[in-house]
Parts: structure tokens; C-alpha cells; sequence
């Protein structure tokens, strides 16, 4: 039975089955694949890479780095290679070697080709290959990409062979000068070769790689004008082959000129001279020409055009040597060209052919148009000032801009110029009289210079100040009032206006009374009202008060008075009163007729007209008879007559004014028979004449009251007192003259008794500010600096200091003020030149004086005492700190530094404040000696050199730097050791150059001492530096490490330890040295990791534990590399077998069975099949089966080859071999 097939029901396949099964559907599945075959028949890869050299002889196997072809699933299988596409010129055969399990695919070129490769017609084939099984239905293709490599057959060609240059004979050494090209079709280092000179040349220099032709010396054209050069371009390789070969030759004529290059260039400064020069200097012109020899000398420098009068003219004077200055020939016409001259300049070499300059335009402007036109600062000041101000009060200040020296300013004539002056120095504009007697708001003055070409005007506006007084547009209000009008009545209306604007003409009123009044005034309108009733019998006839008219101006308040008369109308408003009243009395009964009984009195307290009387009842009988006038009461007729014996009578009398009546009295009369007294009459008091007494009193008492105020005096309105200063005024005053603009000086006290507008002082300074440097704050009295002081110009002021009080008339004071202008440290220390220069020697000794510098200070004392230092730091120079003699402190080196600017700082002495100082440059220049010795740039020099470089290759340029002039700086070079002639060097450029072919393997570094001298007179001085030379070796590696065979197969025991030898493999390399030396690895492979390889003999031994069971088998991709510069390398496949060792237990496919028999089943009757297997290969056909436990009684047995059990008892059942 088949060992993968005939299971029986109920069991499971081993694990290796399984494998197999698995491998199986994973090749029925990968058929649809590109480049694959059914059944796992494919490629190992779609694409492969190969290379083949280029001329390879016929049967050269191309080369890949991994393995080319098919694994075998079935090692049955006859497989072929056929190239189906890709080489129609037929240079290539495929063939197919078979290794243990894989098929190789080799191609190769053909045998009796006559074509043969050439990578520079095709570099490139992809060829398609087909594999089949012969006999079979299998099929699978692939790409092979096969690149053509390239060999060194084809030499360097120049494309032009000829070139020809023309430089200068001034052309700098190391210019490149020309360039030649030639190219090679071959690639990488194949491509590579070198330009050289055919012959020795020392004025030239070629790259070897770039073809650039330097110049490396010098040139004179005097000597030879032309050189012919024959260049050559050989191929590298050549000399690795050991052959110099056929190089191509180019020829290159250099030609040599005298040659004017460049033109000369014009810088030009112009310069505006001062206005007392004699010969003035309009410009400076410097001219350059960067050409040497005559070609670079001037010729002349002219003036082309821009000059019709023929004014100017070029000298050559100055420091420098080709330095020009333009001056006057006569005396300019500035009137006619009042913008200047524009001259246009042109210089011209002394070269052949001649050179010129372009045209230069220089602009001569007219020094008199381009100094800063003098102007005013402002062509309008506008301004204002107080109407108070008095006299003196500063109210403007203008400057002409720049300021002359010789200035003086003037006020012009004018109607308003008459109210202020003018300082003339300093243009300080003050009052000159009061200004507030004139109604005018705004003034115009206008300020010119001496000449009056210059003005500027100035608006003075005048601020309103409260300086008038209300004035009431009546002299006196009289008015008349009845004391019956009702309370609130208006009795009258004051008015009062102000000519003061704003609240300083802002008016209100009010009743300055001492008395309370029956009116009340409204402040705002000024109608005078009542307050309450009037009443003429009580209160005066006549009110006389006064009205105040009051602005709200600022300080105070202006106030004005007005006298207000109110006269009171009576009114019969009032009924008579009786004195006495209830009157009775007794009379005779022979009471005389027309005798007096009584007399009746009633007042009117109005007095406006007679009180009459008269009986209203009980004189129905007539006997009485009333007085009208005089209120006497008669007897009219006689009672005797009458029948009356006794009786009473009871009148009720009245009394009128005419049109109120009084209330009624009773005089009770009784008539008595018998003698009566005379004073018999009785009446009760109504005290009436007291009342009216009192009341009369109380008005008298008000009009003299009223009279009083009439003759009261405003003290508060009298100017009485003229201002005064205060007892602390001084009579002198010291200022230092560095107070800034602005400070405060004193403040000056003054007072005035009186009160308000009267008591009011202003300040002001009215005499002896000669240069305006003063002013006084005309409201507090503080004075302070106005203009910036000068003790060196005025150190003493008298200052007339006057005060006004504002009140009328205006009453003033004035004391005299001496200022002292006290030293201040104001003046720098000034150098009598603006700058100083001076010529030494660089060898001038230490201490050497070399000039001396000397400055001035206007200051005194202290401040202007001067010390001398130097500010820049150097330790080269110092100075004497007295006298200003500069000196050498340390050693000079024109060649550090060639020459110096100094700043000299002057300083004085000023004990207090800062300290103030100037500075003035002093140029050093050093003159040259020859005292540098060459110095190598860098110090030393390290190259490295191509062993195969041509002979008269440069390979280094050797510089240095000579900081000394004229021939000390001129360096010529040698060579101390020129290792017997391979070396040389150019004298003047420093080149060094191959006289002699390198070879590596002979020496690979060369120290040459090489040595520079200038041509310094006396003495000439030299230094010595290193050319370190290494020889770098040339890539001579040729040959290609190579195998014997393409492939190798070994074996190993599965159970070898580890580090056992397998196989050994090994290449040979026809190099020599270094570039045949070979190392071995591993790069590739199934095995990798599981080998080691010797990097040295080439024995692969085991890495790692193996199992033939889990890994049958490896391939490894060995590499043989050789040491070369550039290594080479080639690769071999070895497929190493694991050999097997019985080093497994059988295993069945259950663990455990679970096999069913009947009951009484017949003898013999099969039970179970147990299946096992063995993983080792040598062990599977050799396994035996027992019973070897749980069947005591022999009911069961088994097959000991096949397994089979036909007993009747279950038992435990073990395979053993």
C-alpha cells in the first residue's frame, strides 16, 4: 500500500503527509503565475541580472550574482533553456547544468562568431529564456538582462587639435590662459586619461584632467612673442597595461601681446574752498591705470569740455602720484553761471595703441550760491501777550538762520512798532509802553536785518484781560414808588456793560447796602424789586442805596457803583384814630348855650388831609353842636327850656378824613340840676399820640440811617499805595553761565497794600538785558534764562527790575539787579589744526618724537587748563600729557599695520561737572624697510599625487606673502632636495612639477624642503618651508578573482558539531601583491547563517546545530574578493547535502486507539491498524510492532511488519526498531 494513501476510517494522516499535501496545492495554485509553470515549474526569479565583458573570447559564461534557473520538485525532470528572444545577432547560447535538486541556467557567448561585443554600439541585451521538461507539458520563462561591460579599447581624441590664444604680457602667473578637450568613449576609470606637454615646457602648466593651460611664469614680450605647444592626451590604462600606447596630440599657439588692457578711470572729489583762499582748490582728481609699464603711465588729463571762458586748468601736485587738482586760472564768473560749472574731464594713457577714459562730468558749484542761504527762521511769528503787560515784557524772538556774526535786527517802521523795541543783537522783541490804553487786539510788526533784505513779520494778539470796569449808562436812577404796590412790584431797571470780552466783561448785580432793605435787585438783569409791604408812615420817604455792577473777571473782579434813589408815595391808607374814647361826663342842668362840655381828638396818622368830626346819633334833639374842624362839643341850646329835668344824652361821634371814617366813640352826658365840677368828664386813653410818636421815631430813626450811607467812602477802590519790594531783594546775584535756557535764577518778591486790581504787581525787567539772556515772569516775579549765556562774551548784567500794581492810575517801583556771570566749563579745548599727519620709518626707535599736537580752551582756571591722551588703543604711540609731543612707545611693523589713526583727545581740567574735551585725528604713516622674511601660505604643504601622473605635471603651487615693497616683497623659490631630479620649481611662480615618473610601489612619500628669498637690498631675506608628497597607488587591479567551477556540492552529517569542516573552495587571481591577495564569504544563500567560511582558505564549516529532518539541504553563495584599490570579485554556488543519522523515534499517527470488537468475534478477527512512521529516512522501512504491555492473557496480537491486530483485548501497543 501507499504510504500516503489507504487510511483507514477514523485515523489522521502523519505530519509529514500533511507537508507534502500542502506543498502540492501550493504548486496547483502558483500555475497561474507569470513566468511560472504548472506544478511548481518556474524561475527563480522573472528578471535576472548578468554582465559580460565587451571582445570576450567565444564560450564566456556571463556572470550573475545569484543563481540563475529552476528548482527541481521532480528530479525526474528533463528541463531545457532556449533563448526565444532578445539576440538576433546570435551572440549568446543558453545551456542548463543540474546540481543535486536545482537546474542551472548558464548562457555563454557562441563559438565561431566572427561579430564579437562592443559596448560602445549596444551596452544593453534582455534576452527572454524559455524552460521546458522534455517529455512533459511544463513550460516557464524569464528575463535575463545582460549588461555589456566596458574594456579599455578605444584611446582619447581632441576635438579641435588645434587652438590658438593671444594674452598679455601682463597677465598675472596662474591665469589660465586656454583650455583643450579631447574625450574618449570608453567609460568610468577606462574613459580616464591625461594631458601632458609633449615636450618640456617652463612658462606653461596643464591640468591633467581638465586640460587648463596656466601660466606658471613670466612673460616678455621683448624675449618671445609666441610659443607653440604640443599638448598630448594618453589613456591611463595604458601604463597599468605596461604599455604606452598611440596618444593624440593637440596643438595650442599662445601668442603674446603687449597689450593696453585697460582704460584709465577718473575719481573725482570736489571741494568747496574757503572765501579767503588765494589759490583755490575746486577739486581733487585722482587717476588710476590698472595696466603696468608705459600702458599704465598717464599721460595727461584735460578738460574737455564745460569750460567756454577757459577758467580752470589741471595741475599735478599732491600726495599721490598721479594726483590732479583743479584750480582757477583767473578769477571766476560766478554772475554768469550762478549754478556752477559742470566741466567734463577725460585722462589718456601713455599705452599703444592709446587708451582713453570715459568722460567724467565734474560739478563746480558757485560757493556762494551753495553756502546755506541765510533766512529767518520763520517768516511769520504769531504771538500773544496780556493786555496788562507793562512795559519790558518779553514777547518774542527771532533769529536769522544760519545767524551772521555781524547780525542786527530792526523793527520796521510802522504805526504798531512804536509800542515794542527790539534787541538789535539779539532780536528779542519787548513792549515799550502799556498796551491796554490802546483798544487794539492785534498788532503787526515786521522784523528785518541790517540790510532789509531779510524780513519776517510778527501778529501780536492781545489777550483780554479784565481791565475795564462796568460802567452803568446813567449817572443816578431816581425812582418813585406808591407803599401800596404789592410785593415783587419792579420798581426799576439798572444797566451796566463792560468792554471786556468773555467773563471778563460778564456782569452781575447786586445792592451794597449796610441797612436791610425793602428791594431786592436780580443779579443778572438788574431790575430792582420789592421785598415786602411799604409803608410810608413807618419806613423813610426816601430810599438812597447803591447798586454794584460786578465782572467775573480774572484776578479780581472790576466793580462799579451806581447811586439808586426810590421814593416812597403816600397813600390814604389809613382811618383816623381817636385818643380818647367811651367818654361820659355830667353837666348842669343850666349848662350855658355854645359852652365847651368837651372836646373830642382823632389822628390820621396819613396826614394827607384835616380829620373832620361829626355826631352820628343820639343829637336827634339838637342841643349839641360838634365842631367839625377843632372836635369841640357845645351846647346848642339850652336845657332849661327843653322840659328836662334830668336826663342822659349818648352821642356817638366819627371822625373822617375825607375818606376813611374812624370807628365810633360814645360820650355819655348826663345833665344834673346843681352845681357841677368843670371835670366832671372821663374818657379812657387810646394812646394813639404815643403809637404815632413811636412810629414817627422809627422813620427817623431809618433817614438817619439812610443819611449815614450817603456819606460813606470806598477805601477799596482808591489806589492809595505803590507796589514795593520786599526787604530780601538783592543787590547782586552770581549765575553760572552753563544755566540751562529756562532755569530759574531768584525769584524776586514785591507787595502793595492795597487790595484787588490796586494791590495787583507786575514784573518786568525795563533796562540793562543787553543780550536778551533775562526775563521775568511778570505775574510771580521769577526770573529766569531766556538766551543761552556766555561769560567769555559778557560776565557782568545790570538789570533795571521795575513792578506795577494795576491800579488807576498806575503807580510802579523799580530796583537795580547786578548779575554776576560766573565761570562755567562751556569750551571744549579746541586743536589749532583739524587734523595732523606725519611720515616715520617703520625701524624708528622706541621714544622717537614725531609731532607734536596743541590745543586751546577759552575756559579759566582749571577748566581751561588741558592734558593731552591718546584715545585709540595702541600700544605703538603715547603722548606727553603736558605738551603734547606724540611719541614712539613700542616697536613698528609697517607690514602689520602700515599706518595708523590716531585719535588725540584734549581734555581740560574742571574740577567740578563733567569734563569736556575734543578730538583730533593724527594719520602715522610707516615707510617701508625690508624687514619681513617670506612667509609660506599655509605654513607647510601636504599633497597627494596619482603614481601614474605625467612627467611635467604641476602638483602643487607653493605661495607666499611678502608684506614688504618694492623688491623686498619680490620672492624667487628653489628647492633644497629634489630627491635627484624627480622634482622641480618654477623660481618666480612656485610651481612644483614631476621631472620624473612616481611609482608607488617604490616610495610612497617624498619631504621636500623648498626655500624662498626676496630681493631685499642691503639684505635679502628667505624662509624655508615642507612639501609633504604622498604617492597615491593607481588602481592596477586587472584581473578578476575566478573559481575553477561555477558550482560545488558537499555534505555533512546532520549530527557533525558545530565548526566542522564541510568543503573548501578556491579562487585564483592573476594580480599580483595586494590586487592577487583573495578573502572569501559568504553573502547569499539558503545556508546563510548555518556556515561560516575562512576569509582566508576559503573552508566552509557548520555554523549551527543541523537537522536533516527539518533542513535536507542548503546553497550558499560564496564571494571571492580580491585586496585591490578598487576590488574586484567573483562567486561560486555550493550546495552542501545534510547526510542523515537515526537520531528519531518512531511515532505513531494516534497517541491513543480506541478500536470497538464484538463480543465472541471469531478468532483472528481484525481489531486496528496502528500506522507509523519513522522521520529518519534510512529508518522508515525498518519498523517492527509489539505488544509489550496489558495483554496477560494473549488475547490479542499483532503484525510485527504491517502493524495489524487481531486479538480480541485491547492492549497498549508500542512500535520499536
Amino acid at each position: 500500500m501507499d504510504r500516503t494513501m489507504g487510511y483507514c476510517v477514523g485515523t489522521r494522516p502523519p505530519p509529514s503527509c500533511l507537508i507534502l499535501l500542502l506543498l502540492k496545492l501550493l504548486a496547483t495554485v502558483s500555475q497561474g503565475l507569470p513566468g511560472t509553470g504548472p506544478l511548481g515549474f518556474h524561475f527563480t526569479h522573472p528578471v535576472y541580472n548578468a554582465t559580460v565583458c565587451e571582445n570576450s573570447a567565444a564560450r564566456t559564461y556571463v556572470h550573475s550574482q545569484g543563481r540563475m534557473g529552476i528548482t527541481l520538485i521532480d528530479l525526474s525532470w528533463d528541463v531545457k533553456y532556449r533563448i526565444v528572444s532578445g539576440d538576433e545577432e546570435g551572440f549568446f547560447k543558453a545551456e542548463e547544468v543540474i546540481i543535486a535538486d536545482f537546474c542551472f541556467l548558464r548562457i555563454r557567448t557562441k563559438g565561431g562568431n566572427s561579430a564579437i561585443l562592443n559596448r560602445e554600439i549596444q551596452d544593453n541585451y534582455l534576452l527572454i529564456v524559455k524552460g521546458s521538461v522534455r517529455g512533459e507539458d511544463l513550460e516557464a520563462w524569464t528575463k535575463v538582462n545582460i549588461q555589456v561591460l566596458d574594456m579599455n579599447d578605444l584611446r582619447p581624441l581632441f576635438s579641435p587639435t588645434t587652438y590658438s590664444v593671444t594674452i598679455a604680457e601682463s597677465t598675472p602667473l596662474r591665469t589660465s590662459v586656454a583650455q583643450v578637450t579631447a574625450t574618449d568613449a570608453d567609460i568610468g576609470s577606462n574613459g580616464e586619461f591625461y594631458y601632458y606637454f609633449k615636450n618640456k615646457v617652463d612658462l606653461f602648466s596643464v591640468h591633467p584632467t581638465s586640460g587648463v593651460i596656466s601660466l606658471s611664469g613670466r612673460l616678455n614680450y621683448d624675449e618671445k612673442n609666441r610659443y607653440d605647444l604640443e599638448i598630448l592626451a594618453v589613456d591611463r590604462g595604458m601604463k597599468l597595461y605596461g604599455n604606452n600606447g598611440v596618444s593624440s596630440t593637440a596643438k595650442l599657439y599662445v601668442h603674446i601681446e603687449r597689450v593696453n588692457e585697460h582704460s584709465p578711470t577718473l575719481h573725482v572729489v570736489t571741494h568747496v574752498p574757503f572765501s579767503l583762499d588765494k589759490e583755490p582748490t575746486y577739486a581733487v582728481v585722482t587717476v588710476d591705470d590698472l595696466d603696468e609699464g608705459a600702458n599704465g603711465e598717464i599721460e595727461s588729463v584735460s578738460i574737455v569740455a564745460g569750460d567756454p571762458l577757459d577758467q580752470f586748468f589741471l595741475v599735478k601736485e599732491g600726495r599721490w602720484m598721479n594726483e590732479y587738482k583743479i584750480k582757477e586760472r583767473k578769477k571766476v564768473d560766478w554772475g554768469s553761471f550762478p549754478y556752477g560749472y559742470n566741466l567734463t574731464l577725460q585722462a589718456k594713457d601713455k599705452g599703444s595703441p592709446q587708451k582713453f577714459s570715459a568722460a567724467k562730468i565734474v560739478h563746480i558749484a558757485n560757493p556762494q550760491r551753495d553756502t546755506v542761504p541765510v533766512k529767518f527762521e520763520k517768516e511769520m511769528y504769531d504771538v500773544s501777550i496780556s493786555e496788562f503787560s507793562p512795559p519790558g515784557v518779553v514777547v518774542a524772538i527771532v533769529k536769522l538762520s544760519p545767524e551772521p556774526l555781524d547780525v542786527e535786527y530792526k523793527l520796521s517802521p510802522g504805526e504798531d512798532a512804536q509800542y515794542f523795541k527790539i534787541n538789535p543783537r539779539s532780536g528779542l522783541i519787548v513792549t515799550a509802553q502799556p498796551l491796554n490804553t490802546i483798544k487794539k487786539e492785534v498788532y503787526k510788526l515786521g522784523v528785518t536785518n541790517k540790510e532789509g533784505d531779510l524780513k519776517a513779520q510778527v501778529t501780536v494778539g492781545i489777550e483780554d484781560a479784565n481791565d475795564h470796569t462796568p460802567e452803568f449808562q446813567q449817572p443816578l436812577y431816581d425812582a418813585f414808588v406808591n407803599e401800596s404796590v404789592p410785593v415783587g412790584t419792579s420798581v426799576l431797571m439798572v444797566s451796566a456793560s463792560d468792554k471786556d470780552k468773555g467773563e471778563n466783561g460778564y456782569i452781575t448785580y447786586s445792592i451794597a447796602s449796610l441797612n436791610l432793605l425793602p428791594f431786592a435787585i436780580n443779579q443778572f438783569t438788574g431790575v430792582i424789586s420789592t421785598t415786602e409791604e411799604l409803608d410810608f408812615e413807618s419806613s423813610p420817604e426816601t430810599y438812597r442805596f447803591i447798586v454794584r455792577a460786578s465782572d467775573w473777571g480774572s484776578p479780581y473782579r472790576h466793580e462799579s457803583e451806581v447811586n439808586v434813589t426810590i421814593r416812597i408815595g403816600n397813600v390814604n391808607d389809613n382811618s383816623p384814630l381817636f385818643e380818647k374814647v367811651a367818654c361820659q361826663g355830667v353837666i348842669s342842668y343850666d349848662f350855658p348855650v355854645g359852652g365847651h362840655i368837651t372836646a373830642v381828638s382823632a389822628i390820621d396818622i396819613d396826614e394827607l388831609e384835616l380829620v373832620k368830626y361829626k355826631i352820628i346819633s343820639g343829637n336827634e334833639l339838637g342841643f349839641f353842636y360838634l365842631n367839625p374842624d377843632s372836635g369841640v362839643l357845645q351846647l346848642k341850646k339850652s336845657l332849661m327850656n327843653s322840659g328836662i329835668k334830668n336826663g342822659n344824652f349818648a352821642l356817638r361821634i366819627t371822625a373822617t378824613d375825607g375818606e376813611n371814617f374812624a370807628d365810633p366813640m360814645s360820650v355819655n352826658i348826663s345833665v344834673l340840676h346843681g352845681k357841677v365840677s368843670s371835670k366832671s368828664f372821663s374818657c379812657r386813653e387810646t394812646r394813639v399820640a404815643q403809637k404815632l410818636a413811636e412810629k414817627l421815631l422809627i422813620k427817623a430813626k431809618a433817614n438817619g440811617k439812610l443819611n449815614l450811607e450817603d456819606g460813606f467812602l470806598d477805601f477799596y477802590s482808591v489806589n492809595r499805595q505803590g507796589p514795593h519790594f520786599d526787604k530780601s531783594f538783592p543787590s547782586d546775584v552770581a549765575v553760572k553761565e552753563n544755566l540751562p535756557v529756562g532755569a530759574n535764577i531768584l525769584k524776586i518778591k514785591a507787595y502793595d497794600a492795597d487790595s484787588g486790581f490796586n494791590g495787583k504787581v507786575l514784573f518786568t525787567i525795563s533796562d540793562g538785558n543787553t543780550d536778551s539772556c533775562f526775563n521775568i515772569d511778570m505775574e510771580t516775579g521769577q526770573l529766569k534764562v531766556l538766551l543761552p549765556m556766555d561769560r567769555e562774551h559778557t560776565d557782568l548784567y545790570l538789570l533795571n527790575i521795575t513792578i506795577y500794581d494795576l491800579g488807576n492810575p498806575q503807580k510802579s517801583s523799580w530796583r537795580l539787579l547786578t548779575i554776576n556771570v560766573e565761570d562755567a566749563n562751556d569750551n571744549s579745548p579746541v586743536f589749532l589744526q583739524d587734523s595732523y599727519s606725519v611720515n616715520i620709518l617703520e625701524s624708528s626707535s622706541i621714544g622717537t618724537e614725531i609731532i607734536q599736537v596743541e590745543a586751546r580752551d577759552k575756559d579759566l582756571g582749571s577748566n581751561g587748563e588741558v592734558t593731552y591722551s591718546v584715545l585709540t588703543d595702541t600700544q605703538q604711540f603715547a603722548i606727553n600729557s603736558s605738551t603734547g609731543i606724540v611719541y614712539v612707545a613700542d616697536q613698528l611693523d609697517r607690514e602689520s599695520k602700515a599706518n595708523y589713526s590716531l585719535k588725540i583727545e584734549a581734555r581740560d581740567r574742571a574740577e567740578s561737572g563733567q569734563q569736556l574735551f575734543s578730538v583730533v585725528t593724527l594719520k602715522v604713516f610707516l615707510d617701508d624697510v625690508n624687514d619681513c622674511s617670506p612667509a609660506f601660505i599655509p605654513s607647510s604643504y601636504s599633497v597627494k599625487v596619482l603614481e601614474d601622473l605625467p612627467v611635467g605635471t604641476v602638483i602643487a603651487w607653493l605661495e607666499t606673502h611678502d608684506p614688504d615693497l618694492g623688491l623686498g616683497g619680490q620672492v624667487r623659490y628653489s628647492l633644497v632636495n629634489d630627491y635627484n631630479g624627480r622634482f622641480e620649481i618654477d623660481k618666480a611662480s612656485g610651481a612644483i612639477r614631476l621631472s620624473k615618473e612616481l611609482d608607488y610601489e617604490k616610495q610612497q612619500f617624498y619631504n621636500l624642503t623648498v626655500r624662498a628669498k626676496d630681493k631685499g637690498r642691503p639684505v635679502s631675506l628667505s624662509s624655508v618651508s615642507f612639501v609633504e608628497v604622498e604617492v597615491v597607488d593607481v588602481n592596477e587591479n586587472l584581473h578578476t578573482p575566478y573559481f575553477p567551477d561555477f558550482a560545488v556540492v558537499g555534505s555533512v552529517k546532520e549530527n557533525s558539531r558545530i565548526g566542522t569542516s564541510v568543503l573548501q573552495v578556491a579562487a585564483q587571481d592573476d594580480d599580483s601583491g595586494r590586487d592577487g591577495e583573495i578573502q572569501y564569504s559568504i553573502r547569499d544563500g539558503s545556508g546563510l547563517g548555518r556556515f561560516n567560511i575562512d576569509d582566508e582558505s576559503g573552508v566552509i564549516s557548520t555554523a549551527d546545530i543541523l537537522d536533516r529532518e527539518t533542513t535536507g539541504s542548503y546553497w550558499l553563495t560564496v564571494y571571492a574578493t580580491d585586496r585591490g584599490v578598487v576590488p574586484l570579485y567573483s562567486t561560486i554556488e555550493v550546495y552542501i547535502e545534510i547526510e542523515d543519522v537515526n537520531d528519531n523515534a518512531p511515532l505513531t499517527s494516534e497517541p491513543i486507539y480506541y478500536p470497538v470488537v464484538m463480543e465472541n468475534s471469531p478468532k483472528d478477527v481484525s481489531v486496528i491498524q496502528i500506522q507509523a512512521e519513522d522521520p529518519d529516512s534510512s529508518s522508515n522501512e525498518k519498523l517492527t510492532y509489539r505488544i509489550t504491555s496489558g495483554n496477560p492473557q494473549n488475547f490479542f496480537a499483532i503484525n510485527t511488519k504491517t502493524g495489524l491486530q487481531h486479538q480480541t483485548r485491547s492492549a497498549g501497543i508500542f512500535p520499536s526498531h
